[in-house]
């Protein structure tokens, strides 16, 4: 041991290297130092004060924020220590909503687990925080202000990983909070919904949305036929509920939970990744070779595309057009099942488990309907899965795996990494490698786009072509690569995004790890899964073959574009030219202009400008029409004032404004 490389913790003397602070130094000592605020993929901020340490001659001092150095000599656990901490945690649970018995976080909540474990049995200090409401706007997450300890985790990795800053702090003092913009909602703000914050928030103030409660109400339904599609990274994580080992692959012993709890049928979403892949790879081998809308953004991940509408409405092009897994399995299962299954299109639900928040959000999108009904009904995460198992009694450890239900239960290696980043990439390569040499694959591995990093680069050389290719996870990363392509200095030909470390593996959905190698794990049984299936590549899916013949007919056809691809728009609320609010130019369009004066305001324009913005995207009018909010007509007494094609409208409201527009737009088909 090198004396110049080791420090004293609690008597024994320790080695050290590349840790940053003594905190991780401690914890290689197998010391679990108790911390709120402290998380290997976020910066430093030490403000819990829980992992105070005695250095000696120095005093406490935060081992978050302390640099190792040769010949420290550090106390963990003195009677000072020890007071100061269960201090700090009775301070945090005073101004604390403590109905645990009824909170979704109580098994996984670090704040209960602290009081336990410093040995808080009673609360020393007056409360003198005030109630307040709880928001349940997000259609993917649930925002208790009751709950916060000020921690700052969730507004350090929205800023820092996810470079949206949706939420932050606000006040000061005895007032500070932690809240969306201007005190808003979530659904009123720039939040993706990818849910990280609910993944690092150690109590229960940031929380996945629960559809438990929808669920076993259309399982309980007898003129409803429930079918459930099971997420690649659902697999390798629902069994950490249960005391299982991350990476554990259970997909048999899910699938009979499924069927215990009622439903009908359980089917893999890696079979909708295996005609991802087909679709996706088939766009990107048409793009390369004509070089057009070049690099081509995967769009699977649904925090990613609203992130681009958000951001970068001028890339939107460029993302692939294939919808995700988990709307194609929806699309082709209401298109399929209701024959198969002997049940009305109406009376057929399908439910989705992923690992994944932002995919509530995107089973709603109004893109994603048939007939006015979603492709996808309802969507759990794992989590959701976990406790509906629990709900029912199962005792799932001791469950004899079952068999997933054909034909949407059959997938190869390639639909299964989809679950891990570059996984996307990877199963692109397997198939686009054959569609470009001619050539079948002796190894279907692709381990040079496989990695850890945030960022990776590759260079893959095919039949004389180079293919550049970037890996990404964290919208942080995503904003850097997509300001690149803004601006012409991308050299990339395809660039895969996931908006959550790691990939889906570390989607916000998962029972919650506070072991950054529970993620590993997760990507790790993926990976094994892969090796043990006996097909590697979706083009040998025979099912998938099966479906082109039967429903879809040919690859990137008519019928396989209508069910299986979609387009996206600018959500972008301010442009860089003014206050316009559709994508595009405005030339050639219907022009509205919309008010937002101070007397038009207090009238409700602001609210009128968003619900009319709200129309014309959900009826497909962006490229017909041009709308911008003003600043006055001179007509302040009677508003909201409203332009259409010159036509001024006073004391306008939603419907007489859509009136208008149809006219309009009628008028102008028919000249």
């Amino acid at each position: 041991m090198n004396e110049s490389s080791t420090l004293t913790i609690d008597g024994k003397i320790i080695p050290f290297e590349k840790e940053r602070n003594l905190l991780e130094v401690i914890r290689q000592a197998k010391i679990d130092l108790p911390t709120f605020c402290y998380h290997s993929d976020l910066s430093v901020y030490g403000a819990c004060r829980l992992c105070l340490v005695d250095v000696d001659s120095r005093g406490l001092m935060a081992a978050c924020s302390t640099a190792p150095e040769k010949g420290m000599k550090v106390r963990t656990n003195t009677e000072e220590i020890r007071e100061i901490r269960k201090i700090n945690v009775e301070l945090l649970l005073a101004n604390h909503d403590n109905g645990c018995t009824t909170c979704r976080k109580s098994s996984a909540c670090q704040l209960q687990n602290l009081a336990k474990r410093v040995g808080v049995t009673s609360i020393r200090f007056k409360s003198t925080a005030k109630p307040q409401s709880i928001d349940a706007s997000s259609p993917s997450l649930v925002r208790d202000p009751n709950k916060c300890v000020l921690c700052g985790d969730c507004v350090r990795v929205c800023a820092e990983i996810q470079g949206v800053g949706a939420i932050d702090f606000a006040h000061r003092g005895k007032d500070s909070a932690v809240l969306p913009a201007f005190g808003k909602n979530l659904d009123k703000v720039e939040c993706v919904y990818c849910g990280q914050c609910a993944a690092v928030c150690p109590t229960g103030a940031l929380l996945p949305k629960s559809e438990v409660d929808d669920v076993w109400k259309m399982l309980h339904n007898p003129q409803k036929t429930v079918v459930i599609e099971i997420a690649p990274a659902v697999r390798v994580a629902l069994g950490e509920h249960f005391g299982l080992e991350s990476g554990d692959l259970i997909t048999g012993q899910i699938a009979a939970a499924c069927k215990q709890m009622g439903f009908a049928k359980v089917f893999d979403t890696s079979f909708a990744a295996d005609l991802t892949v087909i679709e996706e790879a088939t766009e990107f081998i048409q793009r390369f070779q004509k070089g057009e809308k070049l690099p081509q953004f995967t769009s699977c991940c649904p925090a990613w595309v609203k992130f681009a509408e958000q951001y970068f409405p001028e890339v939107l092009p460029k993302l692939s057009s294939c919808k995700s897994p988990q709307q194609m399995f929806g699309a082709l299962a209401k298109e399929t099942l209701p024959d198969m299954l002997k049940v009305a299109k109406k009376d057929l639900v399908v439910v989705s488990a992923m690992p994944c928040t932002a995919k509530k959000f995107e089973a709603r999108r109004p893109e994603f309907a048939q007939d006015g009904l979603p492709e996808v009904d309802y969507v759990l995460t794992t989590q959701e899965l976990a406790h509906m198992i629990e709900e029912a009694g199962i005792r799932f450890k001791e469950l004899a795996p079952e068999s997933l239900d054909m034909p949407f239960g059959f997938k190869t290696g390639a639909g299964l990494i989809f679950g891990a980043t570059g996984g996307v990439t990877e199963a692109v390569l397997r198939y686009a490698s054959e569609k470009i040499t001619g050539k079948t694959l002796d190894t279907a591995d692709f381990t040079m786009v496989r990695g850890e990093g945030a960022r990776r680069e590759v260079n893959v050389k095919l039949n004389g072509n180079t293919l550049k290719l970037c890996v990404v996870y964290g919208l942080a990363e995503a904003k850097k690569l997509a300001e690149e392509v803004k601006t012409g200095t991308s050299p990339f030909d395809l660039i895969e995004v996931m908006a959550c470390p790691g990939g889906c593996v570390g989607g916000a959905g998962q029972p919650v790890a506070r072991d950054y190698s529970a993620r590993k794990r997760r990507t790790r049984g993926l990976y094994d899964g892969d090796k043990m299936l006996p097909l590697h590549k979706a083009q040998e899916n025979p099912y998938i073959k099966e479906i082109y013949t039967k429903t879809l007919g040919e690859v990137g056809g008519h019928k396989a574009h209508s069910l299986l691809h979609t387009k996206y728009h600018s959500r972008r609320r301010i442009s860089e030219d003014g206050l316009r609010v559709s994508s595009g130019t405005a030339q050639g369009k219907v022009q509205v202009s919309v008010c937002v004066g101070t007397s038009c305001y207090v009238r409700g324009a602001q609210d009128l400008l968003h619900k009319l913005s709200r129309h014309i995207e959900q009826n497909g009018l962006e490229e017909q029409v041009s709308v911008q909010a003003s600043f006055c007509f001179e007509r302040c007494d009677r508003g909201p004032t409203v332009t259409i094609d010159g036509q001024v409208l006073e004391k306008c409201d939603l419907a007489k404004a859509c009136a208008v527009l149809t006219d309009v737009l009628q008028k102008r088909t028919n000249a």
